[in-house]
């Protein structure tokens, strides 16, 4: 079992609940610095909670900790969240979002033009299938992550329809797929994660990002790039200010994660173990967070 010697007492019994969404890199952030609470003696329960509803949940109280808000896809509703008084910021975890459309290199070759934009509208036919037919079809993620796809679809416009992945595992398993037989594809893909390192391929270039362009909420444009951001009920500071502290602190970088989540999705290791594995490995690493 890991140990850690801290300065400070655990000030509350009570769980504090932090949330598990649907992707790898989000899973073992959160049992990454689980791990580290419960070393430190903390009572630590996970919830499972949807992408962007968590951010109600902790205003409400019933959930503490998100360890992934990304600045690409909710940086309006965490902006939103923190201006209720209810949820606050807990800084940058060190990565660096990035979320785009995205196609294999292979593709390049079959559709001059690309990776901007206007060359993918051209060759919608390329990417139909009979559920999208004659539009192109773009592959996104879970409906729960958000991304305003549709919209910049349609105000762009572009000849494509979006289907929505059902889970993270099956958005990459129909990429693995395609990959192996050099098929037509353009989907949803995000770093840090193990898909730009196993995979060769270009992000989209969409129209550049501005401020104005989501203002508008036309989101004719590419994504925004920003950091991953950690977020708390602004109780947490208040009734367990040492793993309050210890969250803030918790740092890993794009490199580290992807490495992480390709021995989750890519080697088929146990999360948990890999998460736990972690932890031995790095503990001059976390036990600083606690100090």
């Amino acid at each position: 079992m890991l140990t850690a010697t801290h300065s400070y007492a655990v000030e509350s019994p009570d769980p504090i609940k932090l949330t598990l969404n649907d992707w790898s890199g989000q899973l073992l952030s959160t049992k990454i610095m689980g791990g580290v609470l419960k070393a430190a003696g903390y009572n630590v329960e996970y919830v499972q909670a949807d992408y962007l509803a968590q951010l109600t949940g902790m205003q409400s109280g019933d959930l503490d900790v998100a360890m992934e808000i990304w600045a690409t896809t909710a940086r309006d509703a965490l902006e939103a969240a923190v201006a209720t008084g209810k949820v606050v910021n807990l800084g940058e975890t060190g990565m660096v979002a990035k979320e785009e459309w995205w196609v294999p290199e292979y593709m390049i070759a079959k559709c001059p033009g690309l990776p901007d934009w206007k060359a993918l509208d051209k060759c919608a036919d390329q990417f139909s299938t009979p559920e999208t037919a004659p539009k192109g079809r773009y592959l996104g993620g879970p409906v729960t992550w958000g991304g305003y796809d549709e919209e910049r679809i349609a105000n762009l416009p572009i000849n494509f329809d979006v289907i929505h992945a059902g889970t993270d595992a099956a958005l990459y398993a129909e990429l693995d797929a395609a990959y192996a037989k050099e098929e037509p594809i353009v989907l949803w893909v995000y770093s840090p994660h193990w898909v730009p390192i196993k995979y060769k391929g270009e992000w989209i270039k969409f129209p550049p990002y501005t401020p104005d362009c989501y203002a508008s909420k036309s989101y004719a444009c590419a994504k925004p790039s920003g950091p991953v951001w950690k977020a708390a009920w602004v109780g947490l500071e208040k009734k367990w200010p040492g793993a309050a502290k210890a969250v803030k602190a918790f740092h890993i970088t794009n490199e580290d994660m992807g490495e992480l989540i390709k021995r989750v999705d890519v080697d088929g290791e146990n999360l948990d173990t890999v998460a736990a594995d972690w932890l031995k490995t790095h503990e001059d690493t976390w036990k600083q967070w606690l100090n």
